[in-house]
């Protein structure tokens, strides 16, 4: 089903953290996400790569027709050389010396049938047999993949210098998506944070998302999803317009990095036992619209073409070898996504050493969901960044807000015709300016400041920690904000590749300790902390007491199968008593913060 070496990969991490991922680890045949929402950061990261590997750079200024994508296209084109370079000469290395050919070998599953044969060449005194597994060896060694992602929300329409709206295929995501269609690259495209018609059809305008003759797909699509329901209707979207989904991405709604896109109570577990039970109707619900199409638009679907199921993967939370085996062999998912932890791998991601400290000093009560992304969704974040301490220095100096230099998140025409970002010194002075003005008591009105103030400019400081950690720019002049999923908490050192990789399979001692609560466990407290927000967030209305009362029921649901997964043999690490345990905390929280929410509704209706 899948031509990948190894059964994790490495997601996306804001949109600098893994913005050159794939240079450090494809080489070795890991699979890694680059996010291409932000092509200003992308050029200045373009040009530093090229000076450092002498290739030839000309600038792509910001006011270039059709500059976003043509910048887009040019860093993915460069990182693909710069992994060509760095993957050939790692080929070009001997056996049987400690070198990154060994390390490449090494770092592989345990089950890979390459490696089998790598310990064959290895362990053998045979100069006929060394000769021929070594030229098979080399020969079957290619890099990871060099995946992009678009956030298909992400979408602000663009306007000519006279202010005039630019067409729909000039729009930030769309842009986005025909900087990667006309790369060299032969890999995958994975679209999240929402369902976007618009540039779902914009896709069937590209060959490279098609089978070509041979019924290859040189450009792969993955969808990261949270439901089977919108996996099903998106993928059906997609099919009629005969673009196959290689990849459905389950990801926990909380227990992530990043933005966190809530799920109505519904609990990892449950996601996973629906896609599990119903996995085949991803494939035959499908494929016969996307053989229609083909009938129809094409030359018809050649029989002797591939076709195979999608591949299922999940991402968040995973912390060590015992849940990955869980998720791999309860579920039969095909690969798990390994994020936070690999932050403090400076072999894979680009970190600025400031943040990298402040992640390994992080306990769980510095991570928290924090309401500073001017999208308005909760985004997951850790105590005292650099971005904080900008953000609190303006305010203090009466000067709140950001000057807004990239404008990616332009989405709020509260006060003006074109949109602007909740984050910037217009909006939020106008917002200010809006509350004084209201008759609400003094203490509401402070609660409304603080939640305006609370907004941070993520467009450039996601970015800012690769900057510094490349030697672009100066740690005083870039303020670094960072996305953590709470699981960092339990990683607490700067780790190796190596390090890192063995933990993942299992081998060795577990680079967490055996308290740390289970992903199933840490998820489930997470989701009664946003219902209790929930509720502090309600009016007390009836349409609001219904969703809630929902979500409980879903959370009820989930906690029960929880139970039933505690009851279950572990495996190696795995630390099933914690959910058992907090299965009884949480119901009683639950149950309680759903009296005050009763309470509420009647007073509301009095």
């Amino acid at each position: 089903m899948s031509s990948s070496l190894h059964d994790f990969s490495i997601p996306v991490m804001g949109t600098g953290h893994s913005v050159d991922s794939p240079i450090r680890v494809a080489p070795f045949g890991i699979n890694s996400v680059i996010s291409i929402v932000d092509d200003l950061l992308l050029e200045r990261i373009r040009k530093h790569y090229c000076e450092t590997f002498n290739l030839e750079y000309d600038n792509i200024a910001r006011n270039a027709d059709d500059g976003r994508a043509r910048r887009i296209t040019a860093y993915l084109n460069t990182v693909q050389d710069i992994v060509r370079e760095k993957f050939a000469t790692i080929k070009e290395q001997p056996f049987f010396e400690q070198n990154d050919k060994a390390k490449y070998f090494e770092m592989l599953p345990d089950s890979s049938v390459l490696k089998e044969k790598y310990h064959q060449l290895v362990s053998t005194d045979r100069d006929d047999l060394r000769k021929r597994l070594s030229v098979e060896l080399t020969r079957w060694m290619k890099p990871g993949s060099i995946d992009v992602n678009i956030m298909a929300k992400v979408d602000k329409i663009n306007y000519s210098q006279e202010g005039v709206p630019l067409s729909k295929e000039f729009s930030d995501a769309s842009a986005a998506l025909r900087g990667y269609a006309e790369s060299n690259l032969a890999s995958n495209l994975i679209l999240s944070a929402g369902f976007n018609p618009r540039l779902y059809s914009y896709l069937s305008e590209f060959k490279d998302f098609y089978r070509d003759a041979m019924g290859s797909i040189k450009k792969k699509i993955i969808l990261k999803v949270s439901d089977f329901r919108s996996a099903l209707i998106q993928g059906k979207f997609l099919a009629k317009k005969g673009l196959e989904v290689f990849e459905y991405r389950i990801e926990s709604g909380l227990n992530c990095g990043g933005h966190a896109f809530a799920s109505d109570g519904y609990l990892l577990p449950d996601l996973l036992k629906e896609f599990k039970e119903n996995r085949e109707k991803l494939h035959t619900a499908i494929q016969s619209l996307v053989k229609d199409y083909y009938e129809k638009e094409r030359d018809g679907f050649k029989s002797d073409w591939s076709v195979t199921e999608p591949r299922l993967t999940v991402q968040g939370g995973i912390g060590n070898y015992g849940e990955t085996r869980r998720l791999l062999e309860e579920y039969n998912m095909d690969a798990t996504g390994w994020g936070s932890p690999f932050l403090l791998v400076p072999e894979a991601t680009t970190v600025d050493r400031t943040t990298r400290n402040l992640l390994e000093d992080a306990t769980s009560e510095d991570l928290f969901l924090s309401e500073v992304s001017p999208l308005g969704v909760p985004f997951n974040n850790v105590k005292n960044t650099g971005s904080e301490q900008k953000r609190d220095e303006r305010i203090e100096k009466d000067k709140p807000g950001s000057p807004c230099p990239k404008g990616f998140l332009k989405f709020n025409d509260e006060f003006t015709d074109q949109p602007i970002c909740t984050a910037s010194r217009d909006y939020q002075k106008l917002k200010l300016h809006r509350i004084e003005q209201k008759d609400i008591p003094e203490a509401e009105k402070e609660k409304l400041r603080q939640k305006a103030l609370t907004k941070t400019c993520l467009c450039s400081h996601l970015g800012n920690g690769a900057l510094i950690n490349l030697g672009i720019l100066e740690e005083h002049r870039a303020p670094q904000a960072i996305c953590p999923g709470p699981n960092i908490a339990w990683f607490d050192r700067e780790y190796s590749l190596r390090e890192m990789v063995d933990h993942i399979y299992g081998r060795g001692e577990s680079l967490v300790p055996s308290e740390r609560p289970h992903m199933f466990a840490k998820e489930m407290v997470m989701y009664v902390d946003y219902f209790e927000d929930l509720i502090d967030d309600t009016e007390g209305n009836e349409s609001d007491f219904k969703k809630l009362r929902k979500f409980k029921k879903n959370l009820e649901k989930g906690m029960e199968y929880c139970l039933e997964i505690a009851g279950t043999e572990p495996y190696a690490d795995e630390n099933l008593s914690s959910i058992s345990d907090t299965v009884q905390e949480q119901r009683a929280r639950l149950s309680s913060l759903f009296q005050q929410l009763e309470e509420k509704c009647m007073t509301a209706s009095a």
